[in-house]
């Protein structure tokens, strides 16, 4: 069977919110999370500095100055507390279940500049044959001491052609630049999805979208603002669809996936078809 890769996002994507404010921020004493964003927004525009890489420095640092030590274990009870948009934890079985139905194999990716340690401990880990997020370098005591990964807005692009050229260990730079003929890359961009929520995905978005592929934008139903956004994406033409964040059988999205499945097994057979004698 021909691979479908379905990419996506992580925080407001699959989870109602960005994943460090369902404890982390609590625990430094943040009552509204927007207040450590808008820190993140002013020493990043003081310094010149990534706004990913500066998150990742100001929740080390506030912790340090608790005494407080970030680890690897605190990143993981952060996991378990990730609350899902609804139906996201039956979501990828049904649609495997459909993709094979019409002659698919699907493969699920996650793509996020959220922290690797939190999404590996959530509910819905398994599903995913590869999770590229920000991740800590730690001490043999197990404290984060430095950001190991950084994935932010613009370098998450590099996890779409990994994931076309089948490519997937990050380390592997030498075959990811090596040159691959389109047509012997394992899965073609048109049988890529990308799904997720705004306006820092739009590189990706964007990028799945002019050659050849699918790309979603999801909104919290719940949140006029996100569902106005949502709506600005399409309209610019950097999004080819955009649908509530309701992941239940039979929902709008769950509908959406079968049909774009739809298309692309049909595509798949047509390709086979090319260049048959008659």
């Amino acid at each position: 069977m021909k691979k479908v890769a379905m990419m996506y996002d992580f925080d407001k994507t699959l989870c109602t919110k960005d994943m460090q404010e369902y404890s982390l921020l609590q625990d430094l004493g943040y009552e509204d999370a927007s207040a450590f964003w808008k820190e993140v927004g002013k020493l990043s525009v003081e310094n010149s500095m990534d706004g990913i890489a500066c998150y990742l420095y100001l929740l080390q640092e506030k912790f340090a100055k608790m005494d407080k030590p970030l680890r690897k274990e605190d990143f993981k009870e952060v996991g378990k507390k990730i609350e899902l948009y609804e139906g996201v934890s039956s979501f990828f079985e049904r649609i495997n279940a459909y993709g094979r139905s019409v002659g698919l194999e699907v493969e699920h990716y996650i793509i996020s500049s959220g922290m690797q340690e939190i999404i590996e401990s959530s509910p819905i880990a398994k599903e995913f044959t590869k999770i590229y997020a920000c991740k800590y370098y730690y001490d043999e005591e197990g404290i984060a001491k430095w950001p190991a990964q950084i994935v932010n807005y613009t370098t998450k692009t590099q996890y779409i052609f990994r994931i076309n050229k089948q490519v997937l260990d990050e380390l592997n730079n030498k075959d990811l630049n090596a040159y691959t003929p389109k047509e012997e890359r394992p899965i073609p961009f048109k049988r890529m999805i990308y799904v997720a929520d705004g306006i820092t995905d739009v590189p990706c978005l964007k990028l799945v979208k002019e050659y050849g592929g699918k790309s979603i934008v999801v909104y919290n139903p719940n949140n006029g603002k996100a569902g106005m956004m949502a709506q600005t994406l399409l309209q610019e033409n950097r999004a080819d669809y955009v649908v509530s964040a309701d992941y239940r059988e039979e929902s709008d999205m769950d509908c959406l996936m079968k049909m774009i499945l739809d298309y692309m097994a049909a595509d798949a057979k047509l390709e086979d078809l090319e260049g048959v004698a008659q």
